[in-house]
């Protein structure tokens, strides 16, 4: 199984950054703006349309406000297993760094989840900074 790790830098403090990673159903609006274009709950999943067309179920799995902690899950039939992590860690007087965790079968699919993410990390630092400016 492949396993993708992301260390992400936002110019934002913890709470606000876990605010709105924790608003499952409004990753479009405050998390990944641009990435993602549309999200709605359906249940504890989530039905996501991204910017290059791909729709994707999330199931959450666990939302830990104590350790500022989301789990999810996509399911598909493209997909054998996708289980997401992201935490929030303090970094600094004002700064976070989002930590970003997926594990994936097949491994094929791993370099195409490697640059999906690396474009989301940007639109959520942007959308992050922004809300803190």
């Amino acid at each position: 199984m492949a396993s993708i790790h992301k260390d992400i830098p936002i110019d934002a403090h913890p709470d606000d950054v876990w605010a709105a990673v924790r608003d499952f159903g409004a990753v479009h609006k405050r998390l990944a703006p641009g990435f993602v274009l549309d999200a709605r709950l359906d249940g504890d999943a989530r039905i996501v349309t991204f910017a290059n067309g791909t729709v994707a179920r999330e199931l959450l799995v666990d939302c830990d406000d104590a350790k500022r902690r989301l789990v999810y899950a996509v399911i598909s039939e493209r997909v054998k297993q996708h289980s997401a992590s992201v935490q929030v860690a303090t970094d600094g007087d004002k700064g976070s760094r989002l930590i970003w965790t997926v594990d994936v079968l097949p491994n094929e699919i791993a370099p195409y989840i490697d640059a999906q993410m690396n474009q989301a990390a940007l639109a959520m630092q942007q959308a992050l900074r922004r809300a803190a400016a």
